[in-house]
């Protein structure tokens, strides 16, 4: 379900109206997470710390409103939910594009999650989300602690997805520390949203 957003009623009007004129009206910022305790509960679990932190990181995006803003067909909605679609490498080293719904109930977002990825490793080309999907293009870079990370792009294609990318996990005095990479629309949110987002986030991967 969504909601249209009129924008003579919109705080972020003038802001809106401001980025939509950019050929790229993305920002991107790159935090640490301190993960020490959520690889700890995952590993005792036995479950797969990227379905762990995706699934944070989904819960965090839904708690805030303004990463549930999407734009359509030059109009602003606000979905009630927002889902994932996440790249999943496969066995032969390309990758392919998932879709996870959020699901309140952990273990069966993981039961459903752990299917879709079986499904994206055993099929091949891509099949991208479209603009204006109530998703979140997460991707995960295990490979790499990065310090920035920017996206390809097709600037005539209208795009206002978040794209949310893990890094790789490192350990510095004792902590486990993740970098992620955030983009965003800067006509649906600015850096306080994205503060917001990360302090939830931190708290998620904090709880015991």
């Amino acid at each position: 379900m969504k909601k249209l957003i009129k924008l003579d009623d919109w705080k972020r009007k003038e802001h809106f109206l401001f980025f939509s004129k950019f050929e790229e009206p993305f920002f991107g910022v790159t935090i640490n997470i301190d993960c020490t305790i959520a690889y700890k509960n995952a590993k005792e679990k036995s479950s797969s710390f990227f379905l762990y932190y995706l699934y944070r990181a989904l819960k965090a995006a839904n708690n805030i409103e303004n990463f549930r803003y999407r734009i359509i067909d030059k109009e602003v909605y606000l979905f009630d939910q927002i889902n994932a679609s996440a790249t999943i490498n496969r066995p032969d080293e390309t990758f392919g594009f998932s879709y996870m719904d959020y699901l309140e109930n952990e273990e069966i977002f993981y039961k459903k999650a752990k299917k879709e990825i079986a499904r994206v490793q055993q099929s091949k080309g891509l099949i991208p989300a479209g603009s204006g999907e109530n998703v979140i293009h997460f991707s995960a870079v295990p490979w790499l602690d990065f310090t920035a990370l920017s996206h390809a792009r097709s600037f005539a294609f209208p795009d206002s997805c978040p794209k949310i990318s893990f890094g790789k996990v490192t350990e510095q005095n004792g902590k486990k520390l993740m970098s992620v990479s955030i983009n965003a629309h800067h006509g649906l949110m600015d850096g306080l949203h994205i503060g917001l987002f990360t302090e939830r986030f931190q708290e998620l991967m904090n709880e015991v």
